[in-house]
């Protein structure tokens, strides 16, 4: 199964570092049976793509809680056995977990297909939109626009070999 985990420049920094994007459970994102249902798509790509970007998402939460970090985006995709990942039922169609997994057990870096970041010109846009964030969350649609103002930004796609000179960006 092809999961979608969101960072940051310097958490991908200490996945580099460890070698592990993580050591279970931990939340990712991929193609799941609501993502599906909410998507009304059979195109794996396009869902694909759904899930990339509530990863990314995800990535801009983490911005917002780490103020230090440089303002882009980061998603790492990796391909995990399926009985790694699971949705939790509980949270069925909650617009705020669509795609979301737990990823149990120890993960490779080594074991990534590719990597997501934003580049930068989007650095403006998606320092904006976490600092919105908070006041989106609470239903101000002004926030929710600059918001979704960083996803007018395409996460560009790396190469995992490019991951060394990607890590240099956050320092």
């Amino acid at each position: 199964m092809r999961v979608y985990v969101p960072l940051t420049l310097p958490g991908l920094a200490e996945a580099h570092k460890t070698g592990e994007l993580g050591t279970g459970p931990f939340v990712a994102y991929a193609v799941t049976p609501a993502l599906r249902e909410w998507y009304l798509s059979d195109d794996i790509e396009e869902l694909e793509y759904a899930a990339l970007n509530r990863a990314a998402l995800a990535s801009l939460r983490l911005l917002a809680a780490d103020p230090g970090a440089v303002r882009r985006r980061v998603v790492v995709a990796v391909d995990v056995p399926d009985g790694a990942a699971a949705a939790d039922p509980d949270r069925g169609l909650d617009p705020a977990a669509l795609g979301e997994v737990r990823v149990t057990g120890t993960v490779a870096l080594a074991k990534a297909a590719s990597v997501h970041i934003d580049s930068g010109d989007a650095e403006e846009a998606v320092a904006a939109a976490a600092g919105a964030l908070q006041a989106a969350d609470g239903g101000d649609d002004d926030a929710q626009f600059v918001v979704d103002g960083a996803e007018d930004h395409e996460l560009l796609w790396y190469a995992t070999q490019e991951i060394p000179n990607l890590v240099g960006l956050g320092g």
